[in-house]
């Protein structure tokens, strides 16, 4: 009998485990809230979902079996995202608020399990259910055929400058400093921007978009949209990095001013804790997952290409702009909880919508394989082979030149990643120190701290004292 006791007792290291992944996987909640937005309300959702349920089944005219089809496929998602946020985890982040981060959870199963039910239908059985979600698409063209790219390279002007400078550059700068500010690194950032500028150049002969006059590669590409946008994302990032956050209860504020600025930044990050991806102690699993990591994310951008224009719809399209907003909700958490199972040496296994986005990512792939075999059919292999070598070559460069710089001019102390088996003294540990470092304070690296002491800076519920 007490040997049976005995084998279902876990051990400390186990726990620590357990709840380190939990703490990674669903962050937990500040008890500063107000109690009525945190607590399940099972029993009323319920309700409110049955008499809606009710209404729609028997109120509404059922005469439209088009409208039926939409009315239902809309009601599926709904109820699916209410059992959402009653089951998912949390992700880890709990800002604006965790039901939020359980739709977006719920959004990326539900697209994954599309994806799988894309997968086996045919090319006729495709088109017909794109035509039936927007009958326009009928008449849409790829704008390789209607444009042309790369012309007169050799004549720059002014005009033709400026003209480059639309919704879609804004969109792009926009882009990189959303980016930035997910994976907070000049480094990883500068490389993704300059291996996705050779990804265009060796996939040009699939996709004659990614054609480019030099000067718009270079200098509007890399130097000023990217760039700028790298530049903007990092200012934001130390911005936020060098501040003491310490927040109180919206109950607590008696002003009426003070409780709508409250209210305000609650959309705000609970605090911001300096990331460093490589350090000179990197183990070789861990440059191999920064590799993988940036491989994942070319995959991902060329995905966005390889969709329109084998499906054959604008990039103003609907379909377009939807899918690339929600792939950048769900890429924050996914890296957040790549980055905690890149350098925590206590997190064993990637957190849910990590696993989500990787099938994700992977499924569209396979996607634009399956129903692209025509485009892919003029794949040149070397082009391809040259691509993997070069990417490989570069992001290796790049590492080296990182762990180099950590090494020479990064900060001495021991960042948060080297000292993790020296803190778990009790399970309680475990999760007071697992805290997101996207989030929540408690992490915050020792180098953090000296910028925040040297600076002085204190604030109240993230605004400055």
């Amino acid at each position: 009998m007490a040997s049976a006791y005995g084998s279902r007792t876990l051990s400390k290291d186990d726990v620590n485990y357990r709840m380190h992944f939990r703490m990674i996987n669903e962050q937990q909640v500040e008890d500063i809230t107000i109690d009525f937005f945190y607590k399940p309300h099972t029993i009323t959702l319920l309700t409110c979902t049955v008499l809606s349920l009710m209404y729609f089944a028997f109120a509404r005219d059922d005469g439209n079996p088009d409208n039926n089809l939409w009315v239902g496929l809309i009601l599926v998602i709904s109820f699916f995202l209410v059992i959402s946020v009653l089951a998912f985890p949390n992700g880890p982040f709990t800002r604006p608020h965790p039901a939020i981060w359980r739709i977006v959870f719920g959004l990326s199963v539900l697209y994954f399990l599309f994806l799988v039910f894309i997968i086996f239908l045919n090319w006729e059985q495709v088109k017909s259910l794109m035509f039936w979600l927007d009958p326009n698409l009928r008449y849409a063209k790829r704008e390789a055929d209607i444009m042309e790219y790369a012309v007169n390279c050799h004549v720059i002007t002014w005009e033709r400058i400026l003209s480059h400078f639309d919704i879609f550059a804004f969109s792009h700068f926009w882009g990189w400093g959303m980016k930035a500010l997910l994976i907070r690194s000049y480094g990883l950032c500068w490389t993704i921007s300059i291996t996705w500028e050779l990804t265009e150049l060796f996939f040009m002969h699939l996709l004659p978009n990614f054609a480019e006059c030099w000067w718009d590669q270079v200098i509007l590409d890399i130097l000023l949209c990217n760039g700028g946008g790298i530049w903007l994302g990092m200012t934001v990032c130390r911005f936020l990095e060098m501040r003491t956050y310490h927040w109180a209860s919206i109950k607590d504020i008696h002003s009426t001013t003070g409780k709508i600025k409250r209210a305000a930044l609650q959309f705000t990050p609970a605090s911001w804790t300096y990331v460093r991806w490589l350090d000179p102690k990197s183990s070789l699993q861990r440059v191999m997952g920064v590799y993988l990591f940036m491989i994942i994310w070319q995959l991902t951008e060329l995905n966005t290409f390889f969709l329109k224009h084998i499906f054959v719809f604008p990039a103003c399209h609907a379909l377009s702009w939807c899918r690339i907003l929600f792939i950048g909700i769900i890429t924050a958490p996914t890296v957040r909880q790549y980055y905690a199972y890149l350098t925590d040496t206590q997190c064993k296994r990637v957190g849910t919508q990590c696993w989500v986005f990787g099938a994700i990512a992977f499924l569209e792939a396979l996607a634009c394989v399956k129903f692209g075999q025509d485009l892919f059919s003029k794949t040149q292999v070397l082009y391809v082979i040259l691509w993997l070598v070069c990417l490989a070559f570069i992001t290796f460069l790049c590492l080296y030149g990182m762990v180099w710089y950590a090494e020479n001019y990064g900060p001495q102390e021991k960042s948060f990643s080297e000292f993790e088996d020296s803190i778990y003294s009790e399970p309680g540990d475990a999760v007071s120190e697992c805290r997101g470092e996207f989030e929540t304070d408690s992490t915050t690296s020792s180098s953090t701290r000296k910028r925040r002491d040297s600076v002085n800076n204190s604030s109240i519920n993230g605004v400055e004292k």
